[in-house]
């Protein structure tokens, strides 16, 4: 077995096989193995910069974390008798190299800042990751709506009918809300996108050492100045669970409406097959069940959320080994939220909308009627509560005819609709769907004018996050590249 190179000094005895099972946190570190690699020739690039590290010694380390960052990290380095992967790796680069070069990587820096370093980095990717697949979430609301701006349906509140929308305008009701995703989950990059290398073990250290430099080579905004706060802070993971928690909130909203949608009872959408399984006893059964474990997922995020903040709450500066406990909720959380996100895009994408079934039901459950009041009121200067008053006597008088509107308005305005010049062909027009859609044209309504208008809008908010983003990750990548042209070349001295 190997040996741990941080431990054999200074403890003595073997642990137990349920002692290193409780303090390693190996299997959480596959996460972040690859992003280990990363800040070690980072450090080691700034080492020799600085001349704290010769260059014999870091030519022969350089070409060893070279071949992990090719050829991925060696087995052995995830041997269980090193607690972490950074212990596991140093323990195969000493291996490899001999104590003289291996036992030099580690000046300066502590396994807290690395450790807190290696989350951010791969977070930051993982966040990347999610904003693409956001974005891909928008544009195929986008394309969707653009097909149905005229495609007319009921609104609900409570579940209820309510008032006629289009299917456009309610689709752009959940891009909005998933533009606030993004500007959530990249406004929280933002705060990840800092290096703690350089804090050590929580008071910094005694060599010479560029922090900036190394911020730059690992694409970071810059460097978390306070050392204590360096290593102590996890607020950057309960930051991103929360965003994803709600991100994830939103989606199983959706899919709940597309749960109802595609119901016999409803039958609203036709859910592609491949997004939907069958019975094992009932023939007849066509399930949405990606759709109902999407929305399951808002509750599993939330599970990890609430442990993450758990964990932290009782914590005192600066480190503290519980931190270790937190990471496999991180992971869970925020690993799978891409597949969701796209899972919930190509849906979307491959559905197919009953359009003659959301006409139907436009007009139905009186959904027409708020317009019948606004009619009164705009129209025949009747006060609105009067107006509401009227046409809501005459639903529970189970009819909207002339003359039961006038009965209800006789009782509550003490004249009737008649009287004021109201005739059936007016009622029958304010109570027409196409009626109800159009005059409702403020911006963000559901006439197709306002619509088209939002659409154009939405489209231009999107083409600017999808800039950003590319942005970003271009910026990420060349320092990433520049750091490997430092490496490279410290490995060919």
């Amino acid at each position: 077995m190997t040996r741990d190179v941080v431990r054999k000094a200074r403890l003595s005895g073997e642990r137990t096989e349920d002692i290193e099972s409780l303090l390693s946190s190996m299997e959480a570190d596959r996460n972040i193995a690859s992003s280990d690699v990363l800040v070690d020739m980072a450090h080691l690039v700034m080492l020799t910069r600085q001349r704290i590290v010769n260059e014999t010694h870091a030519k022969t380390l350089m070409r060893e974390l070279l071949e992990m960052y090719e050829s991925g990290v060696p087995i052995d380095a995830y041997d269980p008798s090193c607690e972490d992967i950074h212990a596991g790796i140093e323990t195969v680069l000493t291996k490899k190299t001999g104590g003289d070069a291996g036992g030099r990587l580690h000046i300066g820096r502590s396994r807290n800042d690395e450790v807190a370093t290696c989350l951010r980095i791969r977070t930051r990717d993982t966040i990347l990751d999610q904003l693409e697949a956001v974005n891909r979430l928008r544009t195929a609301l986008l394309e969707v709506a653009d097909d149905h701006v005229r495609t007319v349906m009921p609104g609900f509140t409570h579940l209820q009918h309510a008032q006629p929308v289009t299917l456009a305008h309610h689709l752009l009701a959940y891009e909005q809300m998933f533009a606030r995703d993004f500007d959530r989950l990249f406004d929280a990059l933002r705060r990840v996108n800092y290096s703690p290398l350089g804090a050590a073990a929580l008071a910094s250290t005694g060599y010479p050492l560029d922090r900036e430099y190394t911020a730059k080579l690992l694409g970071c905004n810059g460097y978390l100045e306070n050392s204590m706060d360096a290593v102590a802070s996890r607020d950057f993971a309960e930051e991103i669970l929360a965003c994803d928690t709600i991100l994830l909130v939103n989606i199983s909203r959706f899919c709940e409406e597309l749960i109802l949608w595609s119901s016999s009872f409803v039958q609203f959408v036709i859910l592609d097959d491949r997004y939907c399984s069958t019975s094992s006893i009932m023939p007849q059964k066509k399930n949405p069940d990606v759709a109902e474990i999407l929305r399951s997922r808002a509750g599993t995020i939330l599970g990890t959320f609430v442990s993450a903040a758990t964990i932290m709450k009782g914590l005192p500066m600066a480190y503290n080994r519980d931190m270790q406990d937190l990471n496999p909720h991180l992971w869970r959380g925020i690993s799978d939220i891409r597949r969701d996100v796209d899972l919930l895009a190509g849906m979307i994408a491959s559905a197919r909308f009953n359009t003659s079934r959301m006409a139907e039901e436009a007009g139905k459950g009186g959904t027409t009627t708020t317009e019948l009041a606004d009619t009164l009121v705009r129209e025949y200067n009747i006060p609105f509560r009067t107006a509401h008053h009227i046409v809501g006597r005459a639903v529970r008088d189970g009819s909207l005819d002339l003359v039961t509107l006038d009965k209800a308005a006789e009782e509550f305005h003490g004249k009737t609709l008649s009287s004021l010049g109201i005739t059936e062909e007016k009622i029958e027009s304010a109570l027409s769907v196409t009626t109800s859609l159009s005059v409702r044209s403020l911006p963000g309504g559901p006439a197709p004018d306002a619509v088209k208008k939002s659409l154009a809008g939405r489209k231009k908010e999107l083409e600017k996050d999808i800039e950003m983003i590319t942005d970003k990750k271009s910026r990420i990548n060349e320092s990433i590249n520049e750091l490997l042209t430092h490496a490279r070349r410290i490995a060919q001295l």
